[in-house]
C-alpha cells in the first residue's frame, strides 16, 4: 500500500501500556525500501507477549487473530508498540497491539501504523495448556474488561 501523507497525527493510546520501543534498520527492509512486515510481525508478537509473560507461568503465543498493516514502516522510524489486555480465558489471553510510528523526519508526529490481536496460552514443562492462576494482575484484567465492555446507560 502507497503512503498516505494525509492521514493526521495520531494520539497516543491512553488505556494501553507502552511496552516496547524500537528503532528499524536498514537489514530490516524489504525489495521496496520500506520494513519487512515479517520483522514488524515479529516485534508485535515480542510486545504482545509482554503483559502476558508477567504472570508467571510459560506463555506462548497460539493465534493471531487479527494483523493490519495500516500504514508502511521505515528505516530510523521510532516504534512505540502499547498492549491491553481484551480477554483473559481459563488457559489463555488475548492482546491487543497498537503501533505507532514517529518518523525520523517529523519527530512528535505519531502515525498508527500497524494493530493486532493475538492470543497466548499458558503452558506447563511438557507444553499442555495451564490454568492461569488466580492473582491480583488477571482480576485487575478482568475488572478493566468488564467495565469496558458494559452497556453505557
Amino acid at each position: 500500500m502507497p503512503p498516505r501523507p494525509d492521514l493526521p497525527p495520531h494520539p497516543l493510546p491512553a488505556d494501553k501500556d507502552l511496552v516496547l520501543k524500537v528503532i528499524p534498520m536498514p537489514a530490516d527492509v524489504n525489495a521496496n525500501g520500506d520494513i519487512f512486515g515479517g520483522w514488524v510481525m515479529a516485534q508485535v508478537d515480542l510486545a504482545g507477549s509482554v503483559l502476558p509473560s508477567r504472570l508467571g507461568p510459560r506463555m506462548v503465543t497460539v493465534a493471531v487473530n487479527e494483523f493490519i498493516f495500516k500504514q508502511p514502516v521505515r528505516v530510523g522510524d521510532i516504534l512505540s508498540f502499547y498492549s491491553s489486555v481484551q480477554r483473559v480465558g481459563r488457559t489463555s489471553v488475548t492482546v491487543d497491539v497498537e503501533v505507532y510510528a514517529e518518523r525520523f523526519h517529523d519527530q512528535g508526529r505519531f502515525v498508527k501504523v500497524t494493530e493486532a490481536l493475538l492470543t497466548y496460552v499458558a503452558i506447563d514443562s511438557e507444553g499442555k495448556p495451564q490454568a492461569l492462576p488466580e492473582n491480583a494482575q488477571i482480576a485487575a484484567w478482568r475488572q478493566a474488561i468488564a467495565r469496558n465492555t458494559a452497556p453505557k446507560a
